[in-house]
């Protein structure tokens, strides 16, 4: 099936370029990094996390949302789904792949990551965090693939896919628990010291990544002759609605117990984001774009006339990612730093160095995900004829 990514159109290579120079840059960026250091980067001493750490926790939110298409439509029968299940663990498969990519180039040096296996340590949470994504990255890439193989073929799939399928599941949950943990685990930092962080990260994530997902299968109706069904694209649209209301609800909640109970180290976080500390205020148009944009999409997506409008959805989903992106990236990631423990304000400005290579590896994750999507597309018939419903029906068990 790989030779069907090597035929397009004109577009459809003006594309591929487009993406491979973005990614050719940013790794020339990166290689100046390399030989220079993380100092031409904007984290310091204070902040050590930054903008690629961000991409990396908003991104494994993105690839546990796939387990939002295959629960409802493996265990729940939601045949709505069928169509798309397997865009989402391709989705899935290159969300974890950035992931990797973005701790990657935030080391210093790059032998380090042999650490983790040269030198396991289970009382580590990034040890485990390693474990559940190869093995969700390993999970996913299996049954996408064996599946749409078996769709080709007009077959049913092997037996032996099932176990695994029903097994991405809970490891979907695991992923992004774990990644909570990485935060919620560090007791000098009181803005991550909570016990709803990693609800807070599952309810962003079941929001973000459909949402993506929609704007996705819009254009792959739009470009790739691809429907995906009103059915499904509704479907997923009120589960973004719900994750929404339940992320805002989950943030709404932390506001007020840091500062309904007046304790300086947890508040100043939040002070920090939405008023600024000592006169630094770099996050504070941020935050508030991010709850704008947040508020603006929960309405959108709750009415219902509005949402079944294809246009309105678009902009409401393109909101919603915008949002968590800058909440769940920025906003989460800097803010505990700031301030320090010892109550220090110091501001993280990303270099343009940072910034170039952040869009080189996100060029990188939308070429992987255009010649997955452009290999479904070919073998369901969105492009060389008329999708092949047999085939489709065949994934079922």
């Amino acid at each position: 099936m790989l030779e069907k990514a090597l035929k397009g159109g004109r577009g459809y290579w003006s594309w591929i370029a487009v993406l491979l120079i973005v990614a050719a840059t940013g790794f020339c960026f990166y290689l100046r990094q390399l030989d220079y250091g993380l100092g031409v980067t904007g984290m310091s001493r204070d902040v050590s996390w930054g903008l690629y750490i961000a991409q990396f926790t908003f991104l494994v939110g993105v690839a546990a949302s796939a387990v939002m298409l295959v629960l409802p439509y493996y265990l729940h029968d939601y045949k709505a789904f069928g169509k798309i299940t397997i865009l989402g663990e391709f989705l899935a498969v290159t969300a974890v792949i950035m992931c990797v990519l973005f701790i990657f180039v935030d080391l210093g040096q790059p032998s380090r990551v042999m650490n983790v296996l040269l030198h396991p340590a289970p009382t580590s949470i990034l040890f485990w965090d390693m474990i559940v994504l190869s093995g969700y990255l390993l999970i996913n890439i299996i049954t996408g693939w064996v599946i749409l193989s078996s769709q080709r073929n007009e077959i049913p799939p092997p037996p032996w896919v099932k176990p695994l399928i029903y097994l991405s599941i809970p490891w979907a949950v695991s992923i992004h628990t774990i990644t909570a943990f990485i935060y919620a685990g560090l007791p000098g930092r009181s803005f991550w010291l909570t016990a709803i962080m990693a609800p807070r990260f599952l309810a962003s994530a079941f929001a973000s990544g459909p949402a993506l997902l929609i704007l996705l299968c819009l254009l792959l109706k739009r470009c790739g002759g691809f429907d995906a069904g009103s059915k499904a694209v509704q479907a997923l649209a009120k589960i973004v609605a719900y994750a929404l209301a339940v992320s805002i609800f989950f943030v709404l909640v932390e506001l007020f117990t840091a500062f309904y109970s007046q304790i300086p180290e947890h508040a100043e976080h939040f002070r920090y984001l939405f008023a600024g500390l000592e006169g630094r205020t770099n996050l504070v148009p941020w935050m508030w774009t991010s709850a704008v944009l947040a508020l603006a999409a929960l309405v959108m997506l709750i009415i219902p006339p509005l949402r079944r409008k294809e246009g309105w959805l678009a902009v409401a989903c393109v909101a919603v990612f915008v949002s968590l992106w800058i909440e769940k990236g920025l906003g989460l990631v800097i803010t505990g730093f700031i301030p320090s423990p010892l109550q220090s304000v110091t501001e993280y400005n990303p270099t343009g160095t940072e910034i170039a290579i952040t869009v080189g590896v996100w060029a990188i994750g939308f070429l992987i995900l255009t010649l997955f999507y452009r290999i479904f597309v070919a073998v369901r018939g969105g492009i060389d004829g008329a999708p092949d419903e047999k085939a489709a029906a065949n994934i079922k068990y």
